[in-house]
């Protein structure tokens, strides 16, 4: 991550938060913190739920105390991305980040809707990493 001009993080759902195995990944970053070697970089975090309620935008947003503990940079999705506006089928998204729904029994993949999404949200990343870095 040191490395890295950017880093966007995925992660699933739990019951509204994200997953343990996230949790203890950003737990075990405490020497970077201390170091400040994320600071000034970039974050942006996308996620899936199994059920459109299941907590996307708070598992997005409570990520981000991470990332603000780490002095990085938050980039979610504008809605300059239109495909955050459709309403005529379920689809994951929000201005916190790219999202989707796996559906109960997780057999449910990202509609094109979604994965356009994500490609923004990628895309957008990058644009303002590079011009962030830039010398």
């Amino acid at each position: 991550m040191v490395e890295a001009d950017a880093i966007i993080f995925g992660t699933p759902t739990r019951f509204g938060m994200m997953s343990a195995q996230m949790r203890s990944f950003l737990d075990h970053t405490g020497k970077l913190w201390k170091q400040g070697s994320l600071v000034g970089k970039i974050g942006s975090v996308f996620v899936s739920t199994a059920t459109q309620h299941g907590g996307q935008e708070t598992t997005i947003s409570s990520f981000h105390t991470s990332l603000l503990h780490h002095g990085m940079i938050i980039v979610g999705v504008p809605y300059s991305e239109q495909r955050l506006l459709q309403v005529n089928e379920v689809s994951g998204g929000s201005p916190y980040g790219a999202s989707t729904l796996s559906g109960g029994d997780g057999d449910r993949w990202p509609s094109a809707n979604e994965l356009a999404i994500a490609r923004y949200q990628g895309r957008h990343v990058a644009d303002i990493a590079k011009r962030l870095h830039a010398t």
